[in-house]
């Protein structure tokens, strides 16, 4: 795991994505204003394709963006990196939303659905009409399959929902600006 603490929001959101290669590449960025990729395959020790893969991450996501110039000396073009750090909140405001959406259909399962269960910590819980076709025998270890009670995990999930709304909404709250009163 990689440890962010007192990281760049850059760094931390380039982590997110892939681990310790983007965390690399992202401080390379932040190093090393409109840098090329073999640049930042220089700065951080990385194999180029390694360097672009992450580049061309960070790039789908708009945490970076590359502008094309043809090389005097090469003769080809290549690209010029810089991070866009202002791009950040936006990013993480769209994964937030992302984990927000998958964790509100997974509440909606788990709600609607009575599951069952063997006990072996190798097999999965099964719904109530997969278990009935299975004749409440595990088809995995042979078991019977007996109610599962899921409550916690709802609750979990509940809890979560609950903690990226109240996140999301603190972020709104920082980003609006109060109107201030018109002078007479």
């Amino acid at each position: 795991m990689v440890k962010l603490e007192y990281e760049d929001s850059f760094v931390k959101a380039a982590g997110m994505l892939g681990g310790e290669e983007y965390v690399r590449v992202a401080r390379a960025l932040l190093n090393n204003v409109d840098a090329t990729d073999e640049e930042i395959a220089s700065a951080t020790g990385l194999k180029i394709n390694i360097v672009r893969r992450v580049l061309y991450a960070l790039f789908e996501r708009s945490l970076i963006i590359g502008i094309r110039f043809k090389d005097p000396k090469k003769g080809w073009y290549v690209y010029r990196w810089k991070a866009q750090s202002d791009a950040v909140d936006t990013f993480l405001m769209r994964e937030r939303r992302t984990v927000l959406q998958k964790l509100t259909e997974r509440l909606e399962y788990e709600r609607s659905n009575s599951f069952y269960y063997c006990g072996t910590p190798t097999c999965k819980k099964r719904t109530f009409e997969e278990s009935m076709m299975d004749l409440f025998k595990c088809p995995e270890c042979g078991n019977t399959l007996t109610p599962y009670d899921n409550s916690e995990l709802i609750k979990a999930i509940e809890w979560k929902i609950n903690q990226i709304n109240e996140e999301m909404e603190q972020k709104k709250r920082e980003t609006e600006k109060p109107i201030a009163p018109k002078e007479k």
